[in-house]
């Protein structure tokens, strides 16, 4: 039987470049792949595993189609094709040619209208079976017995073949023509058809059941009722349109024959030379057995999303072991005392650090083995000595078991290889979880923990691991219901997953000159984190009420000012009244700002550029500053206080901002604001606990000192280095000044452009932050780097190096790339290029902290200090400090802190502290 395939290039080449644009495929060129290795490997998937006798690769054209003139919105919306995207259509054009299959394309149509054509005339034909390979939901309309969409799969999972059988479990329709009236009901958000107003899916099929199609709804309008019988009389006209925008065109005249169609012998000249300008790899070993040469920043063999099969448990030899007597712990604990690294894995009862039960712990330390030891209390002094000896301890995520196993008494004691970790490092902007990177590096997908948990008697969700990326139970799974056997081999699988894992990412550090880092830095602040965590930090509730109170009279006092002096009360919460006051009523600007919806924009960012225009602006702004301060601190904080410790544990991450900056969440102690007086009032609530004082270490300007290390001002350095206030200091050279007679208005701009510089700030933003005008602005900005023009020097040569290489380093050893850097897109390219100047001055400042931390928490434990570390908040550390060994411990801490990273040209780094009976005081 002729078996007929027809690709929608323009969905398939789209659906690849997006699916990878958080970390695109680059060949060492810098060229964006992604477009063309995902088109392709789904086309390899269709000609080894469907063998097709005919196939063809549909392409829209630049050209406007009849729908475009029956409605000149059509698709109005869609932004402008990515400049990266619309450079590998023509390759993706020319893989086609390469493996001599036609491109099918006409001016006037849209490649849904040509598929659309083809797929009718071939079941005019006897015998044919056509499959449309497209994500489009619209081909649905012309699926027939013979006629099926042929879906690729998301994420790695299977592609879908959809047949008529399948429409209404999709749809909720039972015919494929009524699919153009349920989109002339409800339209199309994506092609801009607008449809009904007010009818969505689901109102949309119920109407469909009700009239059996657009036109039996339109014409029987007198059976609705209310609001619903307006908008559908209202919108007659416009719903026949949206349904013959949404109809696929099918007598296109275009002329390919079924000859044309045939599947012939492929170009391997031509396909080889595609791979090997692109450094497709992996597609050069499927389909020859060999491997192009392969320098890009990415690798196509690493990219899960657009595979279609993954070998599973049953394809692979394995022998996975249950614990389940005296014999086989006696040989379990001989082996793991024996080897130089295992992988561990716990399961647990719950995702809360302090509520978990343990269940088991696998280990691995060989491919495809595993065992499985069932938990027991007896055995606490056997895993002590196991978890404190030198081997190496694998594992992913391994925070949350450092952190059920502390809090059980068992702490686990480095050398640490933790794979998530080592992927966020090499891979940033990727997804991290054991399953992703089972799929992306191993071809492989482990097993669903919901597919061995019994069916939940209450018929709950089953919502999967959701925490840190880590496998775990979910809340409405009862991991205690599986059988032991089948925990113990998915446990086993895990460790098994993880300790192959392993063996990909210690290469991947070494690839990437990343292993120092992970060594030094990322693998020993593990633990670290997990002592901070779990020791947490003690909240007042009494001086916490006594803020909630102060601040609400605050917000009750603003509102009423605000209401005052816009002559009426309103919502003061409501963009839309908000914006008729000032804009309307007060008439604060002559033409204000609106957003899409034409209300007008009363955003942060626009009304702080209207500060000092109207008491109201700078009322309103401090009224939404102390509501958000009550609503996200002063009322959340009492919900994260532990009963077990009656303090506060927050979770800290060390790889989700890309500068390696560590993020703090549930709750987040980092954002507490602090240049405002109502914000660092919160930090009053922070308290040592009984006997202990609170001790503040923070960083001085650091990032200033390390621009003027990385730049080698010698201006700059040499104000450091006679401890100068670098602000007056700028001040006054920008302005031209002595230092005794720079005023606070300058030394607040010299402030404002020292920092601002970092990020790139512009002339616009210096003058909406210093309230003067633009030109103002850039003559300081011109005047800086006069004074310092090793600074400007310095942000032109790491654009220019980043650009050659395609990453910047921090002085740690940290990198990062930037392939937009090549963007034609000057908004793109400027968006990198500030990026690439800031990342090795904020990421070198997070490596500093980073090993100061490491090295504070050695030098705590070797001691025996009864101080403990217990925050970090960008550049400060927070103690509870004994006052016993302040005069001994605060010294040490200082010294390892300034001496962490050492700055070239001997840029001195000071860091202050301070000591109190709260945080606030302390800072």
């Amino acid at each position: 039987m002729p078996r007929l395939y027809l690709l929608d290039g323009m969905a398939l080449v789209y659906r690849a470049h997006f699916a990878l644009i958080r970390n695109p495929i680059r060949n060492s060129k810098g060229i964006n792949t992604s477009a063309l290795y995902g088109f392709t490997n789904t086309l390899l998937t269709i000609l080894e595993n469907e063998k097709p006798t005919h196939l063809g690769v549909a392409f829209d054209t630049s050209a406007p189609t009849p729908r475009h003139e029956k409605f000149p919105e059509y698709k109005a919306q869609r932004e402008d094709m990515p400049e990266e995207l619309a450079a590998a259509i023509p390759n993706v054009k020319r893989l086609c040619r390469a493996f001599h299959l036609p491109v099918l394309e006409l001016d006037g149509y849209e490649a849904d209208d040509i598929i659309g054509t083809i797929a009718k005339r071939a079941e005019r034909e006897d015998g044919f079976e056509t499959y449309m390979v497209t994500p489009d939901k619209d081909f649905a309309q012309l699926i027939s017995a013979s006629t099926f969409m042929w879906r690729p799969g998301k994420k790695g999972s299977e592609h879908e073949v959809i047949g008529p059988d399948k429409l209404e479990e999709i749809w909720g329709v039972d015919e494929p023509s009524k699919i153009v009236d349920l989109l002339g009901m409800m339209g199309d958000a994506v092609d801009n058809i607008p449809g009904i107003p007010g009818i969505g899916l689901k109102t949309a099929q119920k109407l469909i059941t009700q009239f059996g199609s657009l036109e039996g709804l339109l014409s029987r309008t007198g059976e609705l009722k209310g609001k619903q019988k307006e908008k559908v009389e209202a919108n007659v006209d416009q719903a026949r349109l949206s349904k013959d925008l949404a109809t696929i065109i099918t007598d296109v005249p275009i002329e390919v024959g079924w000859n044309d169609l045939s599947l012939d012998n492929r170009n391997d000249d031509a396909v080889r030379e595609l791979f090997n300008e692109f450094e497709f790899r992996s597609l050069s070993k499927r389909l020859y057995g060999d491997a192009a040469p392969s320098g890009g920043t990415g690798d196509d063999s690493s990219v899960p999303l657009l595979q279609e099969t993954f070998r599973t448990l049953s394809d692979v030899a394995h022998d996975y072991r249950l614990v389940r007597d005296d014999k086989d712990r006696d040989e379990l604990f001989e082996k793991l005392g024996s080897g130089k690294r295992f992988c561990f894995d716990i399961e647990t009862t719950s995702l809360d650090r302090f509520e978990a039960r343990l269940l088991g712990i696998a280990f691995s330390w060989k491919d495809h083995e595993g065992w499985y030891l069932p938990y027991d209390p007896s055995l606490d002094e056997r895993l002590r000595e196991v978890f404190s000896g030198s081997a190496l301890k694998v594992g992913h995520n391994l925070k949350y078991d450092l952190s059920v196993l502390h809090h059980l008494g068992l702490p686990v004691e480095g050398p640490f290889f933790d794979t998530m970790l080592a992927h966020a490092l090499v891979s940033p902007e990727l997804k991290h979880s054991m399953d992703y990177l089972s799929e992306s590096l191993l071809g492989y997908r482990p097993v669903k923990l919901a597919d061995i948990v019994p069916e939940p008697e209450n018929g709950g969700e089953d919502d999967l691991f959701s925490h840190a990326a880590k496998k775990k139970p979910g809340k409405d799974l009862d991991i205690e219901s599986i059988p032991l056997e089948a925990l113990a081999e998915y446990a086993a699988e895990d460790a098994d997953v993880t300790w192959q894992l392993y063996g990909k990412m210690s290469k991947a550090l070494a690839d990437h000159d990343l292993e120092k880092v992970f060594e030094t830095m990322e693998a020993p602040l593990l633990p670290v984190l997990v002592r901070m965590e779990m020791e947490g930090i003690r909240l007042d509730p009494e001086a916490l009420d006594s803020i909630r109170n102060k601040l609400q009279a605050r917000i009750d006092e603003l509102a009423k000012s605000i209401s005052d002096q816009a002559g009426r009360p309103f919502n003061l919460n409501s963009p839309k009244q908000l914006g008729e006051i000032l804009f309307d009523e007060l008439n604060l600007v002559e033409k204000p700002k609106k957003t899409r919806t034409g209300q007008y924009k009363t955003d942060e960012q626009t009304l702080s550029a209207l500060a000092g225009l109207h008491p109201i602006i700078d009322a309103i702004l401090e009224y939404r500053e102390a509501t958000k301060l009550k609503s996200t601190y002063i009322d959340a904080l009492p919900g994260h206080v532990q009963q077990e410790t009656s303090r506060v544990h927050t979770h800290f991450h060390q790889l989700v901002a890309a500068t390696g900056r560590l993020a703090s969440t549930d709750p987040n102690l980092q954002n507490i604001p602090v240049r405002s007086a109502n914000g660092r009032e919160i930090r009053r609530a922070f308290v040592p606990r009984d006997g202990f004082t609170l001790l503040s270490c923070d960083y001085s300007q650091i990032e200033l000192r390390i621009m003027a290390a990385l730049a080698g001002d010698e201006s700059m350095i040499d104000a450091f280095r006679h401890q100068k206030d670098i602000h007056t200091a700028t001040a006054a050279k920008v302005w031209g000044v002595s230092e005794a007679e720079v005023t606070k208005d300058q030394r607040r701009g010299a402030k404002m452009v020292n920092f601002g510089i970092i990020y790139g700030i512009s002339a616009f933003g210096l003058s909406q932050r210093l309230g003067i005008p633009r030109g103002e602005a850039a003559e300081i900005i011109d005047n800086y780097f006069t004074q310092y023009p090793a600074i400007r020097e310095f942000m032109d040569r790491t654009i220019e190096e980043a650009r050659e290489s395609g990453h910047v380093s921090t002085l740690g050893g940290r990198r990062r790339s930037f392939p937009d850097l090549r963007s034609s897109n000057q908004t793109i390219r400027g968006n990198a290029e500030r990026a690439a100047i800031n990342t090795p001055i904020q990421g070198t400042a997070a490596d500093m902290i980073k090993l100061a931390m490491v090295r504070i928490d050695a030098l705590l434990r070797k001691k025996d200090y009864r101080s403990r570390m217990l925050l970090q908040v960008h550049d400060e550390l927070i103690f509870d400090l004994d006052p016993d060994e302040e005069s001994t411990l605060v010294p040490e801490i200082i010294g390892l802190m300034e001496s962490a990273l050492p700055l070239p040209g001997s840029v001195p780094i000071l860091v202050e502290h301070g000591s109190g009976p709260d945080w606030l005081a302390a800072h």
